[in-house]
């Protein structure tokens, strides 16, 4: 069978078409048109004052924002290396929308929850433990975040306070629990935090890690 060229104005759309597979479209922050509400950031030094537990808290809290991001979706998909690598993830929360750090959530939020971290925190997820509980430093992820939507004026619930342990560099009112056991959804929706968009435009949050500091920010997109 004898092929023919095909003339440039079909290869044009067709290279971009095939090309096209591969983008995956970003959600960029511009100045222009949208407002920060709030920014607070943390040191995954100084997790815990020792090095080796502050370290599995930090794995811990990085493979928890991977998860979040889509980054990691099953134990399979973790590669230390790649998860260490500086971050920079967004995404956006229309108005009315809630997200929730994990799936187990309260009767008030169910119909409005439509995104959260998508893990369990557990061996089984990847998570690493510091020898007491597997999972340690999700509560410093939650914390950070609830810290930042309440200065953001967003609404933001946290049912139960992290008020047996420190957490560095967050005060102590904001502290979060974070709890997900199989079997008790009950339990794990009072161990929750639910972030609710009460503004009238979409907010955009953005995770930022670089040399060692875990920056969270929140926008507001102005239209």
């Amino acid at each position: 069978m004898i092929q023919l060229p095909l003339p440039m104005n079909i290869i044009g759309p067709i290279l971009f078409f095939l090309f096209s597979q591969f983008i995956t479209p970003s959600v960029d922050v511009n100045p222009a048109n949208t407002k920060q509400l709030a920014s607070e950031q943390i040191s995954l030094e100084k997790r815990y004052d020792n090095l080796y537990v502050n370290d599995v808290f930090k794995d811990n809290i990085l493979l928890n924002v991977a998860y979040l991001s889509g980054k990691v979706t099953k134990k399979e998909d973790v590669n230390w290396k790649e998860i260490e690598k500086p971050i920079n993830y967004k995404f956006t929360l229309l108005p009315n929308k809630t997200f929730a750090f994990h799936e187990d959530v309260l009767e008030k939020y169910k119909n409005s929850v439509v995104k959260t971290t998508n893990a369990n925190f557990n061996y089984s997820d990847g998570f690493k433990s510091d020898g007491y509980l597997t999972g340690d430093g999700v509560c410093h992820l939650a914390s950070l975040m609830y810290l930042a939507a309440k200065n953001a004026g967003l609404d933001a619930y946290a049912p139960t306070n992290h008020d047996f342990a420190v957490i560095p560099e967050i005060p102590k009112e904001y502290g979060v629990s974070i709890y997900k056991m199989p079997g008790s959804s009950s339990a794990n929706a009072l161990q929750n935090l639910y972030i609710t968009n009460n503004k009238k435009n979409p907010i955009i949050f953005e995770f930022a890690y670089k040399n060692s500091q875990l920056k969270f920010s929140i926008y507001e997109e102005i239209l």
